[in-house]
C-alpha cells in the first residue's frame, strides 16, 4: 500500500447545446461534413467581428446555479492569447476576470459516505478547430471553431479515483438532465483534464495535468498511473515538474506532452470587441425556472414511491427512459418500472433502437399496466403482448381479444377447469396435501396450461386452495 496521499482536481469542458455557435450564426451541427458549418467570424476573417449568443449565457448561467455558484451578473469576455493551428484569431475568447459562476459545490456518494467537491468556477468560452492527425499529415475541421462551452474547475478535493469518477458522474448527469450538454464524451462534447499531486502528508506535492481523457473510467486509469508516475519519481530521489501530459490508453500511462504554461505566457486582455453587459435578476429567475426535476429530486421520489434500487439506477442512467417512466407512472410506479426496465429495455437493446422507434406509446403502456395491476392478464401473456405493442402498436384490449388473451373470469366455468386438473393430477394434490408447497405451483401451471393462459390467475389461485382443502 502506498504511503502518499493523493490530490485530485479536474477541469471539464462541456459542448453547449446551443443551435449556434458562441461568436457567429453558423450552426453548431456536430457529425456535419468537415469544414461545411463555417462563416468569416469562425475563420478569423479581417474585420469580422463577434456577437454574443444569448441562449449560451442562459445555458451557462443554468449550469451555474445547478452547481451552487454565485452568480457574477456581470458579463465579459477576455482573449487567451496563444498559437496553435486549430486557433485561427491566434487567441481564445474567455472569461478569465470574471467567470459567470464562482464558489459553487456538487455533491457526491462514494462508498455510503457524502462528500462535497468544492467548484472553484465555471466560464464561458468557444472552442477550437478539431485536429485530426495521420502519420505524415494533419488535417483541421472548423465546424468545431466557435462551439460554446463552459469549463467547470473543481478545488483539489479529491483523494481517490472512485471520487474523481463519481465527480464526472454526477456532473454529467446534472448537465444531461438540464438540457446543457449531451456530455457525449464519444463525440468530444466532455472533455476532462486532471491535475494530479501526491505527498506523505496535508502539503500540496507539485501538480501535472493530464489533457483530454476520454472517458470517465479513463479519468480513474490516468489518475492512477500518473500517481505511480510520481511515486516512482520521488522514491528514486527525483523531483516532480509541473508539466502538461496525455493519457494513452492502450499502454494505461501519461506521457510528455510540455512543459506546463504558467498564466502570464498567455496575456489576457479584455476582449475589445465585445462589451461588457449585465445579468438582469429577472433574467436569472426565469432560467431559474426552467430547471427540470434533477437526478437527485427523482432518486428520492422513486424510492418513496416504492420503486427497487435497480430499477432507478437503470431510470436514472437512461434520461430517455426515465422521461417516459415520469409519463407513465401514476397509475402504478412498480409494475410500470418492472416493465420499462425489464421486458421494454430488453427489446431495445436487443434490436438497437431507442423509444423513438418503436410504436409504444404512454396510453397503450398505461392500459397494459391497468390490466396487470387488476390480474386482467398473466405475466406470459405481458411477454407475448409487449414485443406486438413496440413493433405495431394498437389498443392492448383488441389486441388481447385478436390473440386469444381474454381472460376468464367466470368461477364457474373456472370451476370445471380446476377440476379437470385435480383429476388428472392426484400425485400433486397428494404431495399438497403432504405440505410440498411447490405442488401448488405444479397444479397451477397445469390449469394455466390447460385454459391457454386465459385463466385469471387470482381467481384460479382461490378456487384451487378451496377445492384442495375440501
Amino acid at each position: 500500500m502506498s504511503n502518499y496521499k493523493k490530490t485530485v482536481g479536474i477541469e471539464v469542458h462541456c459542448e453547449l447545446k446551443t443551435k449556434t455557435k458562441m461568436f457567429s450564426n453558423t450552426l453548431n451541427n456536430y457529425g456535419a461534413k468537415e469544414n461545411s458549418q463555417v462563416n468569416t467570424i469562425d475563420l478569423a476573417y479581417p474585420g469580422s467581428l463577434p456577437l454574443v449568443n444569448k441562449g449560451a449565457i442562459n445555458l451557462a448561467l443554468k449550469a451555474a446555479l445547478i452547481l451552487n455558484c454565485k452568480i457574477n451578473k456581470l458579463v465579459c469576455f477576455d482573449r487567451k492569447n496563444y498559437f496553435y493551428p486549430d486557433l485561427p484569431k491566434g487567441y481564445q475568447i474567455t472569461q478569465a476576470r470574471h467567470p459567470i459562476g464562482v464558489d459553487g459545490y456538487v455533491m457526491i456518494n462514494v462508498g455510503g459516505i457524502d462528500k462535497k467537491v468544492r467548484i472553484h468556477d465555471i466560464h464561458i468560452e468557444e472552442d477550437t478547430a478539431k485536429s485530426i492527425h495521420q502519420t505524415d499529415k494533419s488535417y483541421l475541421d472548423f465546424n468545431r471553431s466557435g462551439v460554446p462551452l463552459i469549463e467547470i474547475v473543481t478545488e483539489a478535493d479529491m483523494h481517490t479515483e472512485e471520487e474523481a469518477m463519481a465527480y464526472l458522474t454526477k456532473l454529467r448527469e446534472l448537465f444531461v438532465y438540464a438540457d446543457i450538454s449531451d456530455c457525449k464524451m464519444e463525440e468530444g462534447s466532455m472533455r476532462c483534464d486532471v491535475n494530479v499531486s501526491i505527498s506523505k502528508d496535508d502539503t500540496l506535492g507539485v501538480r501535472t495535468e493530464t489533457k483530454n481523457i476520454g472517458s470517465i473510467s479513463s479519468v480513474g486509469k490516468a489518475i492512477t498511473a500518473e500517481s505511480i508516475r510520481q511515486e516512482e519519481i520521488l522514491e528514486n530521489g527525483g523531483v516532480i515538474v509541473e508539466e502538461t501530459r496525455r493519457f494513452d490508453e492502450k499502454d494505461c500511462k501519461t506521457i510528455l506532452m510540455r512543459v506546463k504554461e504558467t498564466g502570464n505566457d498567455y496575456r489576457y486582455f479584455p476582449e475589445p470587441n465585445i462589451p461588457e453587459f449585465e445579468i438582469t435578476d429577472d433574467e436569472i429567475n426565469s432560467v431559474k425556472s426552467e430547471i427540470p426535476k434533477l437526478p437527485d429530486e427523482l432518486r428520492s421520489e422513486y424510492r418513496t414511491l416504492g420503486v427497487n434500487e435497480n430499477n432507478i439506477k437503470t431510470l436514472i442512467s437512461n434520461r430517455e427512459l426515465c422521461s417516459f417512466f415520469e409519463k407513465v407512472k401514476e397509475f402504478d410506479p412498480i409494475i410500470t418500472s418492472n416493465l420499462i426496465t425489464g421486458d421494454i429495455l430488453s427489446y431495445l437493446n436487443k434490436n438497437n433502437l431507442s423509444l423513438k422507434d418503436i410504436k409504444l406509446n404512454e396510453d397503450n403502456l398505461k392500459e397494459l399496466v391497468k390490466k396487470i395491476k387488476n390480474s386482467e392478464i398473466s405475466s406470459k401473456q405481458v411477454k407475448t403482448l409487449l414485443p406486438i405493442l413496440m413493433e405495431k402498436g394498437g389498443n392492448v384490449e383488441d389486441i388481447m381479444k385478436e390473440h386469444g388473451m381474454v381472460q376468464i373470469s367466470d368461477d364457474s366455468a373456472l370451476q370445471t377447469i380446476v377440476d379437470k386438473v385435480i383429476s388428472t393430477n392426484p400425485e400433486s394434490v397428494n404431495d399438497y396435501k403432504n405440505g410440498k408447497d411447490r405442488a401448488l405451483k405444479y397444479l397451477m401451471g397445469q390449469i394455466m396450461k390447460e385454459s391457454r393462459g386465459q385463466a385469471n390467475p387470482v381467481t384460479v389461485n382461490k378456487l384451487l386452495i378451496e377445492t384442495l382443502n375440501k
